[in-house]
């Protein structure tokens, strides 16, 4: 495995993991990396310092500079879509799978209107739009669906 910083046409700064130098450069190729702030493909590597192993010792990070736990916010936007996920989950019921047909009942009247979030195929949800439902795309998958 390999760390690369990445930055974006945007000058958007993250890292990632990659199987092998070689796997980046395919992946790169093939449109696959995009920036984890605004998507944008046009992402090539950054400046970075090497890390080298010192006569087979484990490296430690600084004791100054201690690394953050990689659930932690990396920037504004993402601190912004985790207090959007917390707000939304706080004050809908998950309905899964079950999203269509629980959003289609209420517009229709067969059940009280309440705040949900699920999931649905593109298709589904374009059904659902077109037949005047108001729904939109969140930017995160739900707890329950996370590892």
């Amino acid at each position: 495995m390999i760390h690369y910083a990445l930055k974006c046409k945007d000058d958007h700064r993250f890292d990632s993991w990659f199987q092998s130098a070689k796997a980046f450069d395919k992946l790169k190729a093939a449109g696959m990396v995009a920036c984890s702030v605004c998507g944008s493909t046009k992402v090539d590597r950054d400046l970075m310092a090497p890390r080298v192993a010192q006569g087979g010792k484990r490296d430690k990070a600084p004791e100054s500079a201690p690394a953050a736990p990689l659930s932690a916010p990396a920037s504004p936007a993402e601190q912004a879509l985790a207090e959007l996920k917390a707000h939304v989950e706080k004050n809908s019921d998950y309905v899964g799978r079950d999203f269509v047909r629980e959003a289609r009942a209420m517009h229709e009247g067969e059940q009280p209107q309440r705040s949900i979030h699920g999931e649905a195929r593109a298709d589904e949800a374009r059904k659902l739009m077109e037949d005047g439902v108001s729904i939109a795309p969140l930017p995160f998958r739900p707890s329950r669906k996370t590892n």
